[in-house]
């Protein structure tokens, strides 16, 4: 089977799930197609796919090529990609949506509405199609999406039972499929059960900032949040004397970010690793520090190491620590609020996002809020590293619980059997 294979260009959660997925799929031809971020991390873990093609223009000269891919595929697996699915569905495609955040997207038409949308979309033309919808906000697209698609799979959160029961309810027609984590479950395992190194880990501590590119993110601009943690990590190792060797890794470091720095004895790599190896340190390093993405969460924890958050690069973060609020990993989260106590977080993705770009901005630059970003943090470290194991075991426990759902590969499995 030609599976066509794409993610949403939003850092790199969509598109670890996308590699997850496709490595479930052994013995297909795997073809992955998108742009940006998604098609980095694509080429970073290009093991994962037969063929790889980059849209440097999705809604221009690449659109002639994507609607080729999909002419010549037999399935379509869509990772948060609503336009993807509504392609598929104009070429009359079968599609499945792979979800990881199907609880987080806000709506303010009804779902019935959403619904009717859906029924009466014209299939003439992809232009056609997406002008139907376009009084949907990109967050009502992607429910819209699940409407659309023939399948779709969601990886379970708190919330996810609800809003699954509310598009029963309105009486969506594909089939909807409970998962639990969407993450390399071989490369987790090979991770875990890898050779322990002579002389130790190689690393003390790694810091994961994911990919951080999204809507309003990049590398180089409205990205003062890294130039943050730039100014941070010195301070962090002359307050942690016993981090030695520290590996700060993720999409940023690929470019002038990445590199070694030594001062002193004390080492710090700066590098964009491909997943399996990202997971091999994730396994052996004794701490971890983290950008809230609910995949790179779920690796960890199921490598058994309880992580402590870094605070919030964008709203989805937020959203993340804050249903987790009741976990030792939600109380440890660091966040902006404890710097700005009393800031008021829009209750929405872009401006939620630009206010935190605009919170990052001002610690950065001003000296006292910075002192206090320092201090608050270092508070958070200390009671990390002094978490008992058992503690930490407990931790683990609560967020797998949590998070825990039906075995991705089983769930995958079945509808592909379904749509052959």
């Amino acid at each position: 089977m030609r599976i066509l294979m794409g993610a949403q260009n939003c850092g790199f959660g969509p598109a670890s799930v996308l590699v997850a997925v496709s490595r479930l799929l052994p013995g297909h031809q795997r073809v992955f197609v998108g742009d940006g971020v998604a098609a980095e991390f694509a080429r970073r873990n290009a093991a994962a796919f037969e063929n790889i093609h980059e849209l440097t223009e999705p809604h221009g000269h690449g659109a002639a090529l994507l609607d080729r891919l999909l002419a010549e595929s037999d399935q379509v697996v869509s990772v948060m990609d609503a336009d993807l699915v509504l392609r598929s569905v104009v070429a009359r495609r079968p599609v499945v949506l792979v979800d990881c955040l199907f609880g987080f997207w806000r709506h303010g038409h009804s779902l019935a509405r959403i619904r009717d949308l859906c029924a009466t979309v014209p299939r003439t033309s992809f232009t056609a199609a997406r002008r139907h919808l376009a009084c949907l906000s990109p967050h009502e697209r992607i429910l819209a999406a699940h409407l659309l698609a023939d399948h779709s799979v969601v990886q379970n959160f708190p919330g996810v039972s609800r809003r699954m029961a509310e598009f029963t309810d309105t009486g969506a027609d594909g089939a909807m499929h409970l998962t639990g984590p969407l993450v390399d479950l071989e490369g987790l395992r090979e991770a875990g059960q890898g050779e322990p190194a002579t002389g130790g880990p190689d690393y003390d501590l790694v810091i994961n900032t994911g990919g951080f590119k999204n809507f309003l993110l990049d590398f180089e601009a409205n990205n003062d949040y890294l130039r943050l943690i730039d100014r941070w990590i010195p301070d962090l190792l002359a307050d942690w004397p016993q981090f030695t060797r520290v590996l700060v890794c993720g999409g940023p470091y690929a470019g002038h970010r990445g590199g070694t720095h030594q001062t002193s004895g004390r080492r710090v790599d700066r590098r964009f690793l491909p997943q399996r190896e990202l997971l091999r340190h994730a396994a052996t390093t004794p701490h971890s520090l983290l950008a809230p993405g609910l995949s790179a969460l779920n690796e960890t924890t199921l490598l058994g190491q309880l992580p402590l958050a870094l605070h919030e690069q964008h709203y989805a973060h937020t959203f993340t620590v804050r249903n987790l609020a009741g976990t030792l990993f939600g109380q440890l989260a660091g966040r902006f609020a404890d710097v700005l106590p009393g800031h008021a977080l829009p209750e929405d993705d872009y401006a939620g996002t630009q206010a935190l770009v605009a919170v990052a901005g001002r610690i950065f630059q001003d000296d006292d809020l910075y002192a206090r970003f320092r201090g608050t943090f270092n508070e958070r470290i200390e009671r990390y590293l002094f978490l008992t194991p058992k503690q930490r075991r407990e931790g683990v426990t609560e967020l797998r619980r949590a998070l825990d759902g039906p075995p991705a590969p089983s769930v995958v499995a079945s509808i592909l059997m379904a749509t052959r």
